[in-house]
């Protein structure tokens, strides 16, 4: 059976469902396949427990597309970007400078949603447009291209017909490969734990990164959870730290925790199970190919420093729709994709690089380049107008 449509989306992650309602409200006829169905409960095997923070360019993306009304309700604002050097000999601040968002617009930095609940929402989104067929539990296994269309094996047997394929079907990306693109990969030896905390301190909308040595320990508002102010944290470590840390009993890795966050929230208690996740680098050697383009992790993966890897896939979502609204008669066309290619390639390029370099700095060991770190973020952060373009690249603002 052969189906056709103008965009087929291989993925069904944040990014593709984000595309695949952003298409769809753009009134282009959309199959989104992901072999693995959504999970959209919190407290369930398999339940992402990372959160996504939406940076303020965003936010127009999300209410064209009909996203913004559903996850208002539930995003937490992320007024304050708290930058903690606790790299000196006891684990206790000795240098933080505040990033306020004040200083540049009347609007916060973003807003923090849990992963889980934004599957919820937008699956949710696509069942109210009819013209975007979500197809959870099916998957890409093949593709074939030509100069006019693209055709797209699926795990169920079926075959679609379209004009454009996206793929957003993450680091290991079938699309990709089935359509000969390389990537360069970067290997830290670090892993990530995410989970939920509550703690008797409230966050007062401030996200706090807190820089010792193996990675940054995150800690990013969420909204009250049981009645106590609540927090996600992202805890990078070197990866046998980080699985050591992963099967503590729950009071020895609640004091490991309170200790790394220099007891700045008072004592975190767990408040969702502990995952694990690896840390690299990646980026494709080309964001397009033949009636294909690369987002999201399919064309990039930084490691999770200042909450910029899905907001880079917006970046790349935002382009592709200009493109395809400019000039709907040439979608997926060769003029269409060098196009995106060129747009999005530099930028890509010189964020994750930028992302390796704060990587790099947040893991050092030595006392003495931990001083040196300590010493950059004062001298970054003294300097206002530095101070105010800093936060501006942040954002992806010019």
């Amino acid at each position: 059976m052969t189906d056709s449509c103008d965009i087929l989306i291989s993925g069904g992650g944040i990014a593709g469902l984000t595309a695949a309602a952003a298409f769809g409200a753009a009134g282009f006829d959309v199959v989104c396949v992901d072999p693995a169905p959504p999970i959209t409960e919190r407290d369930v095997d398999g339940s992402d427990l990372r959160t996504t923070a939406f940076l303020q360019p965003a936010h127009g993306l999300l209410e064209q597309c009909g996203l913004w009304s559903r996850l208002d309700e539930y995003a937490a604002p992320l007024q304050i970007m708290r930058i903690v050097d606790a790299g000196g000999d006891e684990p206790e601040p000795r240098v933080v400078r505040d990033f306020n968002a004040a200083d540049i617009s009347d609007q916060p930095f973003g807003w923090n949603l849990p992963n889980w609940l934004l599957r919820r929402e937008m699956v949710a989104r696509l069942a109210e447009l009819p013209n975007v067929d979500f197809r959870p539990g099916t998957g890409t296994t093949s593709l074939f291209t030509r100069t006019a269309e693209a055709r797209v094996g699926l795990s169920d047997g079926s075959r679609v017909r379209c004009k454009l394929v996206i793929a957003a079907d993450g680091r290991t990306s079938p699309m990709r490969e089935a359509a000969g693109i390389n990537v360069h990969t970067t290997r830290y030896g670090q892993k990530a734990l995410a989970f939920a905390v509550t703690h008797p301190i409230a966050h007062e909308n401030v996200s706090t990164e807190i820089h010792r040595s193996g990675g940054p320990f995150t800690l990013v508002p969420l909204p009250d959870w049981q009645g106590q102010p609540s927090s996600a944290i992202v805890w990078m470590e070197r990866g046998p730290r980080a699985v050591e840390l992963l099967n503590l009993d729950t009071d020895a890795f609640e004091a490991a925790m309170t200790e790394r966050s220099c007891g700045l929230f008072g004592p975190l208690k767990l408040a969702s199970r502990r995952t694990i996740w690896p840390i690299i680098s990646q980026s494709a050697e080309r964001l397009s190919g033949e009636r294909i383009a690369l987002m999201a992790e399919a064309a990039h993966v930084v490691p999770p420093i200042g909450a910029q890897g899905l907001n880079m896939s917006l970046g790349d979502l935002r382009c592709l729709l200009d493109l395809a609204q400019s000039r709907p008669d040439g979608l997926g066309d060769v003029q269409m994709l060098e196009a995106y290619h060129k747009a999005r390639h530099t930028e890509i390029e010189l964020r994750v690089k930028g992302i390796d370099l704060l990587n790099r700095a947040s893991m050092m060991e030595t006392r003495a380049l931990r001083d040196a770190r300590a010493m950059g973020l004062n001298a970054l952060y003294s300097l206002a107008p530095v101070r105010k373009t800093l936060m501006q690249m942040g954002l992806g603002v010019r």
